[in-house]
């Protein structure tokens, strides 16, 4: 099982990514084994920053370029097994058929294609998200523990009943400041693993996932910090340590 990072809130705090090098030589040093999504501009800078990667023994998930055919072909060349879904239906349905055009296209090129469960999307709460899976066969999860308890889901349950459609883990705490703001961003913030309270046990997360043989990533993602990032990802790399990872 690999560990690593989902960046967005580090992008966040520091108001942007300037020296990716010194990022991952950063993360390397408190645990972690790469991160989600490269965000190459061209083939070539693809290339590069996937070798910089291999040069430090840490590697990456998927690629997200600038359009979606350029995002399946060079995850695919480099040795990646997915991509998120990217498609730009926002009705249900329509956003159904269309990510199995996209999961079609993604198996011609032999990956997969995942869907990011998240709060305030069309596929938010457990029930959507399990109506998404019937209606795309073929898609797997980038399941997120912390959209899917925050929106009232079970991450152990669907973990159970769905092992074999995770194709890459968030491990996401969530704690809960403002209950009855009705926009979810406004609610809370996503926080270093054990800070949340909305009575989510991501150890026993972990250890489901280690009870059922999974050796896929595991990204930890805070959306927001309030603090200097790499100490929260150190707390939340040692919360997986602790968990058996």
């Amino acid at each position: 099982m690999k560990v690593g990072v989902a960046d967005y809130g580090m992008n966040f705090w520091n108001g942007g990514m300037f020296d990716y090098e010194k990022r991952v030589l950063d993360l390397k040093s408190i645990g972690y084994d790469g991160t989600e999504r490269i965000n190459p501009v061209s083939g070539e800078d693809a290339v590069n920053i996937a070798a910089m990667l291999k040069k430090y023994e840490m590697s990456f998930g998927t690629c997200l370029a600038s359009t979606a055919h350029k995002s399946i072909q060079w995850t695919a060349a480099l040795g990646g097994e997915y991509v998120w879904t990217n498609v730009r239906a926002t009705e249900f349905d329509r956003f159904c058929r269309q990510v199995n055009i996209q999961a079609a296209a993604c198996a011609r090129y032999g990956i997969n294609v995942a869907i990011h469960n998240h709060l305030g999307s069309n596929v938010e709460t457990q029930e959507e998200l399990e109506e998404f899976l019937r209606r795309c066969p073929t898609a797997n999860i980038v399941l997120d523990t912390g959209h899917l308890n925050g929106a009232g889901g079970d991450s152990l349950e669907i973990i159970e009943k769905y092992f074999d459609r995770i194709q890459v883990m968030h491990v996401k705490d969530l704690l809960i400041t403002n209950p009855q703001e009705v926009e979810w961003f406004n609610r809370g913030r996503f926080c270093e693993l054990g800070g949340g309270n909305i009575d989510l046990d991501n150890a026993a997360v972990v250890k489901l996932l280690l009870k059922k043989g999974y050796d896929g990533w595991v990204f930890v993602e805070h959306d927001i910090h309030i603090r200097e990032p790499l100490e929260d990802l150190k707390v939340s790399r040692d919360f997986l340590e602790k968990a058996g990872i």
